[in-house]
């Protein structure tokens, strides 16, 4: 039997197409619907936009590459705009929308061009599951590849993600009428690839300590870092921390951007009583000296565990009675009179594990001698915990890193530590190429990283300061940067900072070249500053570009420290940069070898949402 004619035209073929695929996407969100009776809520969660009316919930299929996303509006009005975009731009962004003609309600995967126009994607790969109405709100349920080899798509990776979101207060007939621009949307920052392995049981003499904001009425601004002391008890014997997790005061889950919290110096014998705005003139002194990290947690963060057979020191010798809690407020909507009492809550024992975990400095030392030109869409620096201070340090079985802090200001954009064993790139430690000074926690590794004696680790920090005009020199200041990568270990060792920066005598030779190149031949570079000399360049492609081969040639100067800030013995200065001949090569996503099932026709899916009781 022929199932088509010679008379059947190409139209009625297309047509016969969408109304079989129309049919299959009803039968499979029915089959969802069904199905979504009893099914679990998604296990991470975090609150789009500061009201807290639209959230985002989310799973991870790290076998099938596949994340699984669901949208919940209290109220959806005429629809919904959730992006993935580098910064949380809202041009070139890769969407997801939702929308209504006033008659019918459309899905479809769509993406904004450099001037935030939308436009429906000729790949359509975000695959609708499922769409409800509940007494909580409107519900919506996709799935996306992380990568799906479509140029307009975000390629989902571990490490920040910055979402853009929008509500559509009117119908619109298709998404081509869509200006992001004007629809002012919101950002939010999270990990999305979260780790899939499950925690390790706590021990049964756990106790709990909870750092907790005294009570702060949240200030009517923006942004706002608040800081408070807290003491711990007088003679306090060790504990190991096992676990801490976020304490949010209900309410205020969409204000409270971020928390962390600093132990002070053990040599200081007192800190005095403070709480009060992080910047502020008044603060004590002191403060400036609580920056030994103990736990940090950011929106969409899940409690943070340690190995089942390490922990953290608290207590006891060696250590300070004094922690300090900064809780970074983002309030936009200047809500008045709301006050708070979030904080971190510590679960500890007095039952010591076998090692006790430590916390090791990586990358650049805060000097301005690591500095990076004005007017840069890109420019790299790279810090080195080199194999000489491995050998030096580590136990002859090394140690294990399980969770690493990326670290940098406000120009920082990616950073990148790689494992380099015999010349060759054998483990990335942790990376993100999507990094914002705004969304800082510790994360947690999907797989420990045994770093050996003689081993390298190679930190890189990308800026962009295409906004400033001068040099920006590192420095502990929020303008000047940092490269930073705090990473968690055990066995605890006595390394405490491994890091570098471009020899002092060289970085002279380069002042000396760029000041004759523009006819300076007078230059008393030696009598000032490097702030200064850096300062009074003239910065053009040469300047910055000799600069970048200074810093990628030159000698560096070794910072390898034992826990009392003095360096370990030997020769540190002017030594070689470790030689890397092999770098690492990603794996191939499914699509890129010929595996996909993404929807080659430009067509968005008709939305019937049920309506649950």
């Amino acid at each position: 039997m022929r199932l088509l004619n010679k008379d059947l035209r190409l139209h009625d073929v297309t047509l016969m197409y969408l109304t079989l695929l129309a049919t299959l996407v009803v039968l499979l969100v029915a089959s969802y619907q069904a199905a979504g009776q009893a099914r679990t809520p998604l296990p991470f969660a975090v609150p789009l936009d500061p009201g807290g009316q639209l959230q985002l919930s989310w799973n991870v299929s790290f076998s099938r590459q596949e994340v699984y996303l669901e949208l919940r509006a209290r109220e959806p009005h005429h629809g919904l705009v959730l992006g993935m975009s580098d910064q949380g731009e809202f041009t070139n962004a890769d969407l997801v929308v939702l929308w209504d003609d006033g008659q019918k309600s459309y899905f479809g995967d769509a993406w904004s061009d450099s001037h935030g126009m939308v436009s429906l994607d000729h790949q359509q790969d975000y695959q609708l599951l499922e769409a409800k109405h509940t007494p909580e709100g409107f519900f919506l349920l996709f799935k996306r590849p992380f990568s799906t080899c479509d140029p307009h798509d975000y390629v989902i990776e571990e490490g920040t993600v910055h979402l853009i979101y929008a509500v559509l207060e009117r119908p619109i007939h298709s998404v081509q009428q869509l200006n992001l621009s004007l629809l002012h949307p919101g950002v939010q920052r999270v990990l999305l690839l979260q780790p899939d392995t499950p925690p390790p049981p706590l021990p049964r003499d756990v106790r709990t300590m909870e750092i907790l904001a005294p009570s702060v009425t949240i200030p009517t601004q923006e942004t706002t870092y608040w800081c408070h002391i807290y003491e711990l008890p007088p003679d306090m014997p060790k504990n190991h921390i096992v676990m801490y997790e976020a304490v949010v005061t209900p309410g205020n889950e969409a204000i409270v951007h971020h928390m962390e919290v600093f132990e002070c110096s053990p040599s200081m014998d007192t800190v005095p009583q403070y709480s009060g705005s992080c910047d502020s003139r008044m603060k004590p002194r002191e403060i400036n000296y609580c920056r030994h990290v103990l736990a940090a947690w950011a929106l969409g963060a899940q409690p943070f565990y340690y190995p089942p057979d390490a922990g953290l020191p608290m207590g006891g010798a060696g250590s300070s009675r004094f922690l300090r809690l900064e809780v970074h407020y983002h309030n936009p909507h200047l809500i008045s009179g709301r006050r708070d009492s979030s904080g971190i809550r510590l679960f500890y024992t007095p039952s010591l594990r076998r090692y006790d975990a430590g916390i090791m400095e990586l990358g650049l030392v805060y000097t301005p001698v690591m500095a990076v030109p004005p007017r840069q869409s890109q420019f790299h620096l790279t810090g080195y915990c080199t194999a000489k201070c491995t050998q030096t340090a580590l136990p002859a079985g090394g140690i294990y890193i399980f969770a690493s802090q990326l670290h940098t200001h406000l120009a920082g954009r990616a950073v990148r530590t790689v494992l380099v064993r015999g010349g060759r790139e054998v483990e990335v430690v942790q990376e993100d190429k999507h990094f914002s000074t705004h969304y800082q926690i510790i994360r947690t590794l999907r797989n420990r990283v045994n770093v050996l004696p003689g081993d390298v680790l190679v930190t890189k920090c990308t800026y962009n300061t295409e906004d400033r005009t001068k040099a920006t020199v590192g420095g502990f200041g929020i303008m000047e940067e940092m490269c930073v990568n705090y990473v968690h270990y055990y066995p605890r060792t006595l390394l405490e900072l491994c890091k570098s920066h471009v020899d002092l005598g060289y970085l002279q030779k380069y002042f000396n070249l760029i000041n004759r190149f523009h006819g300076d031949d007078t230059c008393s570079c030696a009598q000032k500053s490097v702030e200064e000399q850096f300062s009074s360049l003239t910065w053009d492609s040469f300047s910055g570009e000799v600069l970048n081969s200074l810093y990628n040639t030159s000698p560096i100067s070794m910072h390898c420290n034992q826990s009392t800030a003095e360096l370990f013995p030997g020769e540190w200065e002017r030594q070689e940069l470790p030689l890397v001949t092999t770098q690492l090569k990603r794996p191939p996503y499914p699509c890129e070898m010929g595996r996909g099932s993404a929807s080659q026709i430009n067509t968005p899916v008709e939305v019937e949402p049920n309506r649950n009781p």
